[in-house]
């Protein structure tokens, strides 16, 4: 009879217990103080991390992109928060200069294909993300009259020129050379944006520069169009550094330049589609 009873309560047991554990189980499965999956410990998917990598960039570019790319990066660290992009501005030959000799930076943006295609071991592949054209920049209101290249000639005008190393200093004797035109500037610029501001200044009575420098400074310089058949195209390779510390940061924003958003940017400071 005792044996009986023992076996009688070893059964009951066994069920309270289990019917204990059926709910501790099912509450189990999700814990919601820790936002876990407590059998794989997981946690749950972020529509936010789906984005570019976070990360502070270093990119080197022309120093025609000076005012478009300051709004083009503020753009993209809206689009990716956690994102920091830093710009140094120079010439494209300086820019090329300063990876040569191992600075540290992520992405490279020049305003030639030449000088972009002298550093192939030290970049990714580039891709163009504009284009632009020049103009002669003048004083505000043109007081020298001056209607085409051939007026650079003059001897009288004080022109200003980049210097021909520099891709719009290249650019320029490319176009004077085609139409046979012989300009002695009064002073030869490390990059356009110098240019630029001999004029502004009223250092130099003309200039050229690039169509979307020239629009900068509306308020001090008037620009003179430089027929297409005349004049020359200047692309803007982009690309990646194979030195950066952040490579998919870096090709997250190098991508992102030929983005519709990105491209509108452009665009509205006057580039050209690329």
């Amino acid at each position: 009879m005792s044996l009986l009873i023992t076996r009688r309560r070893a059964a009951a047991a066994v069920l309270l217990t289990t019917a204990l554990l059926v709910p501790l189980a099912a509450c189990g499965n999700d814990d919601p103080g820790t936002g876990k999956d407590s059998a794989s410990g997981a946690k749950p998917s972020d529509p936010a991390s789906s984005g570019a990598p976070a990360a502070e960039l270093t990119v080197l570019a022309a120093a025609s992109l000076t005012d478009v790319f300051k709004e083009a990066g503020a753009a993209y660290e809206k689009e990716n928060p956690g994102t920091k992009v830093t710009f140094s501005f120079a010439g494209s030959q300086e820019l090329a200069a300063q990876v040569k000799q191992g600075a540290p930076a992520d992405a490279l943006v020049t305003a030639d294909t030449k000088t972009m295609d002298g550093l192939t071991g030290e970049t990714g592949t580039p891709t163009v993300i504009a284009k632009n054209r020049l103009v002669i920049a003048v004083g505000e209101g043109n007081p020298e009259k001056v209607g085409n290249l051939k007026d650079l000639a003059d001897t009288k005008l004080k022109v200003v020129l980049a210097a021909p190393e520099v891709p719009v200093g290249r650019y320029s004797k490319q176009i004077l050379d085609a139409q046979k035109i012989a300009v002695k500037p009064v002073s030869q610029e490390p990059n356009v944006r110098a240019v630029l501001s001999k004029v502004e200044l009223g250092e130099a009575d003309a200039g050229l520069v690039y169509k979307t420098d020239a629009e900068t400074a509306t308020d001090k310089v008037d620009a003179i169009d430089i027929p297409d058949a005349e004049n020359a195209v200047a692309s803007y390779p982009a690309a990646t550094l194979k030195a950066s510390q952040h490579s998919e940061a870096a090709a997250a924003f190098v991508a992102w330049l030929s983005t519709p958003a990105a491209q509108k940017i452009l665009q509205g400071a006057g580039f050209q589609q690329p």
